[in-house]
């Protein structure tokens, strides 16, 4: 990990979105500088180890400013809400602008000088907006502000954005990811570690989109087991990112080369095509108890193309639970659309639920925590299947 040099002795920090997860890493890790912190966050309460609320901001002299706070939902554009789109656009996009210029009079003064947003490099590849666009459009615009705000106080403030190259774990990714996603993850740390690295900057370090590895290679870092949940597990590629999986995949397997995100299950024979749905279907139903029924209550229908596709349910609401062919007998809360191929490689764990939706093989739709819910009962088939 990167030593603390103790150059932010005496600066002040204010830190957006600090009082968990990727904020409260980087606030810590200027705190063991010396540095002085602001966070603002939801509570206005203290943090008990990081001094100052969004109401002493304004008593400190700002020597840096981390747009962090963040609102996430990946849904389409009609399952959407109004209220789910207005709070990412206030939080991602209005909030940074808003925050930003609040700051900038007092970062004027300062020799030190640093606007980062946590926020992706500007990638227009539709993939990143078919399934999610209006988050997409959210978390760009705080991207935007990194080009237009770097030009405008060129010379005087350094304005950068940083992003991670594969998962962070935190609380938002365990909600998006489901259980055992942590493996795939690195810590929280190596983004911390990574801002500690902008800071140190001159200001005419600016108008950059850096990703954490990166700029921690130029520091030196070569062990990134380090920064590894689980220390030589496959990491899962982040968004925004043109190092998805199904890009990747052909990209290396045309050189020979296996990627590193591939799952190690992969060494399983395929089955055939044919009634592989049908057969996993069964597995699943013999896997089915009041247990699971109980922790899950949820209906999923899952509409598949190809071979053997069609209409199918799994029913995780009635008692002992039910899978079938055709619609369920009451309303799905899930619907999930992919090939027949996809559906049983998901189920296998040959595909990652997580990895099959930023790739544009599975759409969903409906109640994306009762989606994230239908991963832990994919693990317990995956010896099965």
């Amino acid at each position: 990990m990167l030593p603390n040099t103790g150059r932010l002795a005496g600066c002040t920090v204010f830190i957006t979105g600090a009082s968990r997860g990727i904020g409260k890493a980087i606030a810590l890790k200027a705190a063991k500088d010396g540095a002085n912190i602001v966070i603002a966050a939801k509570t206005a309460q203290p943090h008990p180890k990081l001094l100052g609320t969004i109401y002493t901001a304004a008593e400190e002299r700002i020597d840096i400013l981390v747009n962090n706070a963040s609102a996430i939902s990946l849904t389409n554009t009609l399952d959407t809400p109004t209220k789910r789109l207005d709070l990412m656009m206030n939080v991602n996009t209005r909030g940074t602008y808003l925050a930003s210029k609040a700051c900038i009079p007092y970062l004027k003064k300062s020799k030190v000088a640093h606007i980062l947003n946590i926020s992706p490099p500007l990638n227009l590849n539709p993939v990143w907006f078919k399934q999610h666009c209006a988050y997409t459009i959210a978390k760009y615009g705080m991207s935007m502000y990194v080009l237009g705000m770097a030009e405008e106080f060129k010379g005087e403030i350094a304005v950068n954005a940083l992003w991670p190259k594969t998962a962070i774990h935190t609380a938002a990714m365990d909600m998006l990811g489901g259980p055992g996603i942590e493996s795939q993850c690195r810590k929280v740390d190596i983004i911390a570690d990574a801002a500690y690295s902008i800071f140190q900057k001159p200001k005419s370090f600016t108008g950059n989109f850096v990703i954490d590895e990166n700029i921690l290679k130029e520091e030196g870092i070569e062990n990134f087991d380090v920064y590894a949940i689980k220390p030589g597990h496959p990491l899962q590629p982040d968004f925004f990112l043109d190092e998805y999986p199904e890009a990747v995949s052909k990209k290396v397997e045309s050189t020979g080369a296996v990627p590193e995100f591939k799952e190690e299950k992969l060494q399983l024979q395929p089955k055939p095509r044919s009634g592989a749905v049908e057969e996993t279907f069964r597995i699943v139903k013999d896997s089915l108890s009041d247990d699971v029924v109980k922790a899950t209550q949820a209906i999923y229908l899952f509409e598949l193309s190809g071979e053997d596709g069609g209409t199918w349910f799994l029913d995780l609401k009635s008692k002992g639970g039910n899978v079938g062919y055709g619609e369920p007998s009451d309303q799905a809360d899930v619907v999930m659309s992919m090939t027949t191929d996809d559906f049983v490689k998901m189920f296998s764990g040959k595909l990652k639920p997580t990895m099959a939706f930023m790739s544009g093989k599975l759409k969903i739709k409906g109640n994306m925590a009762l989606a994230i819910k239908l991963e832990k009962l994919m693990n317990q088939m995956n010896a099965r299947l």
